[in-house]
């Protein structure tokens, strides 16, 4: 482990444990001053920018990987402004989950607390960097950022106005730190600090989370790829299915909550497949189809890695499948347990579908790209959690704590024979 690693997070640690306790208050007027401080260095900002955006381009990248590195003036504004809608929110720290008078009359509660040092691993995205930062600091959590070199000066500019901002603030500014380095080993040092850092989340393509799991020492919270689904179902009503498809994928192709698989029923292929290639042809998307897709036009033969494919490009694969069932078949058997869409007038189609369907997120007459933590009312997301431990889909404040539990008694001692209360020289109320 470097030096200037171990420096980093030793200082994230001591601030971690600074900012735990902090009360609501001065947690939330310190992202307020983060807010006003990132709309008023713009200019900075955006110049950074241009450069990570130039290089890139020089480099080759593709325009959607481009498109997330991006920021222009508006942007900057609604990565403030997405700040200020966190510091609105409750804050969850110290909240009661459950809890009583257990029959030896001993109380007990579980509260909410923080993870403590929260290391974030990530690709081309600046407004990442912001998001994590303001969730991590309203959950009471130091954060250690390491993106892509890619948006490195992007990077470097805003973690420098957030702690410059927070140098003002009782929150200490070391709760925000760039990982150093731009290197592979400092990615190294970030996956290796057990005991330094509490926990990590990736956030980026299926590459970046599967090397993250497989060497990290520190516990992992994945985010998952998003080979999402639409599924056209017997009964949908097809103009509805066919905005929500195309909503789906060409809204924004390039984030993982597109849709990245269309799956027709076969009552209504002969109706609504010629209908969805014209529409999606018309907004440039190549079909990679099955047999039975490609009996209505002209599509890219698609095979097994098609229908795995996490495209992020104007790119979906289709298939005609026989029955509800066979739909969810193909989903177990392709997806990757991000979202996946039932279009359908039945109740009985809906909730069978639900029923089924192993995903982080179930959408119903709805598009795939609502599943977001800004869009289902989180003001911003850590990431979207695939797994099935605490995490599960998008992941707002309450994901980004832990649990202690407290028990309060009257001089309560534990004997073989049950309880007993102690003489008691002074009771404390927590």
């Amino acid at each position: 482990m470097s030096e200037d690693f171990l420096t980093v997070a030793l200082a994230a640690k001591e601030a971690a444990a600074e900012l735990a306790p902090l009360p609501r208050a001065p947690k939330d007027a310190a992202l307020r001053v983060i807010a006003d401080a990132l709309v008023a260095a713009s200019a900075d900002i955006l110049a950074a920018n241009a450069l990570d955006v130039g290089r890139a381009r020089e480099s080759g990248v593709s325009e959607y990987v481009i498109d997330r590195l991006r920021l222009d003036e508006a942007g900057v504004r609604a990565i403030a402004e997405a700040v200020r809608r966190v510091a609105d929110l409750p804050d969850p720290v110290g909240e009661v989950i459950r809890g009583g008078t257990l029959p030896n009359g001993l109380e007990l509660r579980q509260l909410r607390v923080p993870l403590g040092v929260v290391g974030i691993i990530y690709e081309g995205r600046p407004n990442v960097t912001v998001d994590a930062a303001a969730l991590c600091l309203k959950s009471g959590n130091a954060v250690l950022l390491r993106g892509s070199s890619s948006a490195y000066e992007s990077n470097t500019v805003l973690v420098g106005v957030m702690r410059e901002a927070l140098a003002g603030t009782e929150v200490p500014a070391a709760a925000v730190q760039l990982v150093p380095g731009r290197s592979r080993e400092s990615v190294k040092d970030l996956l290796r600090a057990r005991g330094l850092v509490d926990v990590l989340i990736p956030r980026g393509g299926a590459s970046l989370i599967n090397s993250v799991v497989e060497e990290a020492t520190v516990p992992v919270i994945e985010t998952g790829v998003g080979n999402c689904h639409v599924y056209v179902d017997a009964e949908a009503d097809q103009d509805l299915a066919l905005a929500i498809l195309l909503n789906a994928k060409t809204q924004r192709p390039s984030v993982c909550n597109a849709a990245e698989t269309l799956l027709v029923h076969a009552a209504v292929a002969g109706t609504f497949v010629p209908r969805a290639l014209a529409a999606l042809a018309a907004e440039g998307v190549t079909v990679h189809g099955d047999p039975g897709i490609a009996a209505y036009g002209e599509v890219v033969p698609a095979g097994e890695e098609d229908f795995r494919a996490e495209y992020l490009s104007l790119d979906i694969a289709a298939a005609v499948v026989g029955s509800l069932e066979e739909a969810v078949a193909h989903i177990r058997r392709y997806g990757s347990g991000h979202t996946d869409a039932i279009v359908t007038r039945s109740v009985t189609a809906a909730r069978r579908f639900v029923a089924l369907v192993d995903s982080a997120a179930v959408a119903v007459n709805a598009s795939t790209r609502f599943t977001d933590g800004g869009e289902f009312g989180f003001g911003a997301e850590i990431g979207i959690s695939t797994q099935k431990l605490h995490a599960r889909g998008p992941m707002g404040l309450p994901e980004l704590t832990s649990t202690k539990w407290v028990y309060t008694g009257e001089g309560h001692l534990r004997t073989g024979a049950g309880t007993v209360v102690a003489q008691a020289r002074g009771a404390a109320e927590v």
